[in-house]
């Protein structure tokens, strides 16, 4: 068994670094000195991109994502970024490299995102024909299996398996809360339409080494593939009033939000723009955690260029936590002095004067 030597996450400039990595992308270009590999190199402790230039390039011709290499490059630092320069290459075989080590690892077992979700929907759904629902889809074999393997995206957020299921999860928290705020919302259909609004995923990518679109994901996207796969419990869903399977599919379709943003449909009820807002603020609450982990440990306040952000991020103080009031010393007590409530700054009821 090949062991790595060094992780991304410890790759400096001036570094000349051999190791073995996963090729997480892989895309061939054209320069005035010939042809050239650009890559995305990745290990369990994140990615880094890397160029291999002519003639090297030349002996490669058939790299891909999903193929293990193992790489001697320089580091050095281009527009902000570590990024390696490859002088040696080679293949490996998988079978001799332990992928603990190159897959990015998910913060909670998927087994256990599953299980909250099932548990949500016992707790809130207290409508018989939802909670039959999604019943019957969590406890399909092949959307189980695919849903635990699933990532969030494939480059951008949550993505790592198990990843969609945590996106998942957030989304639904983020809109039971705002359903809190305006009770007017119809809080269990949102539920079910955070639980199901990105299950497309699971088909549209794939897991395991190479994280890249099927050909129904190129072809279709998350958002038909995800209308697809619950239109049979749907049809099967016979005690469930047709305005709201109605309803559940508009939530689908429209929860990008804006046709630019690959939006099928504008959302055109409440819940439909909850469920957009809250699917944008996990995602990107998401990638600036990530960005924010690239400084992690440094003296830096700047994250390097956030390219699907596009801007740079700043990593802000945060307000120091109040003191702990020191324990009284035995066989005294604590003197307080009680203060009238004034009750003209009571907090008033949402939606009060």
């Amino acid at each position: 068994m090949i062991a790595k030597a060094v992780y991304i996450w410890d790759i400096s400039p001036g570094q000349t670094i051999q190791d073995i990595f996963l090729l997480a992308e892989a895309r061939n270009g054209q320069s005035r000195n010939g042809p050239y590999w650009s890559l995305q190199l990745q290990d369990s402790s994140g990615q880094m991109e890397a160029k291999v230039w002519s003639p090297l390039s030349q002996q490669h011709p058939n790299l891909a994502a999903g193929q293990v290499v193992r790489v001697r490059a320089q580091a050095a630092t281009y527009r902000d970024k570590c990024q390696l320069t490859i002088d040696q290459l080679a293949v490996v075989d998988a079978a001799e490299v332990d992928l603990t080590e190159l897959l990015p690892p998910s913060p909670v077992d998927p087994e256990v995102l599953f299980a909250e979700i099932e548990a949500l929907c016992r707790r809130e759904l207290t409508h018989k024909p939802w909670r039959a629902l999604m019943k019957k889809i969590l406890g399909d074999e092949e959307v189980h299996a695919r849903l635990l393997a699933a990532t969030g995206a494939k480059t951008v957020h949550h993505a790592y398996a198990g990843g969609l299921l945590e996106h998942t999860l957030a989304v639904a928290r983020t809109c039971l809360a705002l359903a809190d705020l305006y009770p007017r919302l119809d809080r269990q259909i949102l539920l079910v339409a955070a639980l199901l609004h990105d299950i497309g995923k699971a088909w549209e990518l794939t897991s395991g080494l190479a994280c890249d679109y099927t050909d129904e994901g190129r072809l279709l996207g998350h958002i038909e593939l995800g209308l697809s796969v619950i239109e049979p419990f749907l049809a099967k869903a016979k005690d469930l009033e047709p305005g709201l399977a109605l309803h559940l599919r508009h939530l689908i379709l429209a929860h990008h939000g804006e046709y630019e943003f690959g939006s099928p449909k504008l959302p055109q009820t409440p819940e439909a723009f909850i469920l957009h807002f809250a699917d944008n603020i996990d995602a990107k609450m998401n990638t600036i955690a990530g960005a924010y982990a690239e400084i992690e440990g440094t003296e830096q306040n700047w994250t390097p260029f956030q390219r699907y952000l596009d801007r740079y991020l700043f990593r802000a103080p945060h307000t120091p936590e109040p003191e702990k009031p020191a324990a009284p010393q035995p066989g005294r007590e604590a003197s307080r002095k009680t203060e009238p409530v004034d009750k003209r700054f009571l907090l008033l009821p949402l939606g009060s004067d």
